[in-house]
């Protein structure tokens, strides 16, 4: 196991920890990067982007990032938002009329963004891999989907709704779905790879996805007591917990590991990326970055602000969410990060956060699934952990 890369004097720790991740977590391939105060700090890569073919980690190399992709649409709309093309405020259905059926009139972009709408199941019409090809299959089911509670009243984890509904919007402001606006608007102007669709050009830099090592099925924190509700929700069919998550989508871990969902846009849970991409897109939230910065602090303070706090309608255990973001609280957040900061994990390990306050930019992209639902493991909070010590030390 080899690692490539730098780390910026003070930041050695980083080194270390992305380091025992190999030695003793289990890790198979994986990168990591941190700005701080504008710059890259930490550009870290190594072990095996495919172990059956014994392929390197390189420094172009990108993973699924499942989840974390759902940062990536937060952005997007951010950003619209900044130009004065969205209003968090006012009803979807301004902007999709076909989105006001079932009692869904009222319910603002911000009620999306914070996880409040009750938008969450498509049991009546799951995402398959046809429908993401197709794209409209899930607008429609979307727009046909009728809340799970009263808007605004609770919040729950949009797992599956989240991306393709806020997609459904960008296209009619923009004319564009939001990978193909992510693609042209952020991630070509500063130069990313991150991708909500990722083209064939690039598949050859496609890390290969390695299940977690439970059997071949996540885990999901069963022996974590924080998450204990909801793996046991999970393995109940009649839940709005699996009927939200699994019940909502036609595709497992087996089917996801299939290069070809990397492929089609998939905005909730099929981008990908690298550490270094990651960073500097969220580099690019709370500063400038290549004389761009996408929004400005008054919106970087309302992502970070909480919006939903408390016992998750979906998942039956705490959240906590900014406009977008997962924010510090609840279990999906390491327990390093500062008030203020914000970010997203995914199932796939990813983990990529902005801390405002330290002027901090984080990404972790590795191959190997986690065992515990959106990433936050051992893995990532070790990372966290020696970011945060190199500030302090």
């Amino acid at each position: 196991m080899g690692i490539d890369g730098s780390t910026a004097q003070g930041f050695e720790a980083v080194l270390e920890s992305f380091e025992r991740n190999f030695v003793d977590r289990g890790e198979v391939g994986a990168s990591v990067a941190v700005w701080h105060r504008g710059r890259p700090v930490v550009d870290l890569w190594g072990g095996l982007a495919d172990p059956d073919s014994g392929q390197p980690w390189r420094h172009d190399t990108v993973a699924t990032i499942a989840s974390t992709t759902k940062a990536l649409v937060a952005i997007s709309v951010l950003t619209l938002v900044e130009r004065g093309e969205l209003d968090l405020d006012r009803p979807v259905a301004d902007y999709w009329p076909a989105f006001a059926a079932e009692g869904k009139a009222g319910i603002t972009l911000r009620m999306v963004l914070a996880h409040r709408s009750g938008v969450v199941s498509l049991e009546h019409s799951p995402v398959t891999y046809d429908g993401l090809v197709r794209g409209t299959p899930v607008f429609d089911a979307i727009a046909s989907a009728r809340p799970q509670w009263t808007p605004g009243r609770a919040h729950g984890y949009h797992g599956v709704t989240f991306g393709h509904l806020l997609s459904a919007v960008v296209r009619q402001v923009t004319g564009q779905t939001v990978g193909s606006y992510f693609a042209t608007a952020i991630a070509a102007p500063l130069g990313l790879d991150c991708f909500i669709g990722l083209p064939e050009s690039e598949l050859h830099r496609l890390a290969k996805l390695v299940l977690p090592d439970s059997a071949g099925e996540v885990e999901l924190g069963s022996q974590v007591p924080e998450l204990r509700a909801l793996h046991e929700a999970l393995a109940d069919p009649t839940s709005l917990t699996y009927r939200s998550l699994y019940g909502s989508m036609l595709i497992g871990w087996e089917e996801a590991s299939d290069p070809k969902f990397s492929r089609v846009e998939a905005p909730s849970t099929d981008g990908t990326a690298s550490a270094a991409g990651l960073a500097k897109l969220f580099a690019a939230t709370i500063g400038e970055v290549d004389g761009i910065r996408l929004f400005g602090p008054e919106l970087a303070e309302q992502a970070a602000r909480v919006h939903s706090s408390g016992r998750d309608e979906v998942l039956g255990i705490r959240s906590d969410w900014g406009l977008g973001f997962m924010v510090p609280g609840g279990p999906f957040v390491p327990s390093a990060l500062p008030t203020g900061s914000f970010g997203h994990g995914g199932a796939t390990g990813s983990y990529a956060f902005a801390d405002p306050g330290d002027e901090i930019a984080f990404a972790y992209t590795p191959n190997r699934g986690s065992e515990l639902l959106e990433g936050n493991d051992l893995r990532v909070n070790g990372l966290v952990d020696a970011v945060y010590r190199s500030l302090r030390e």
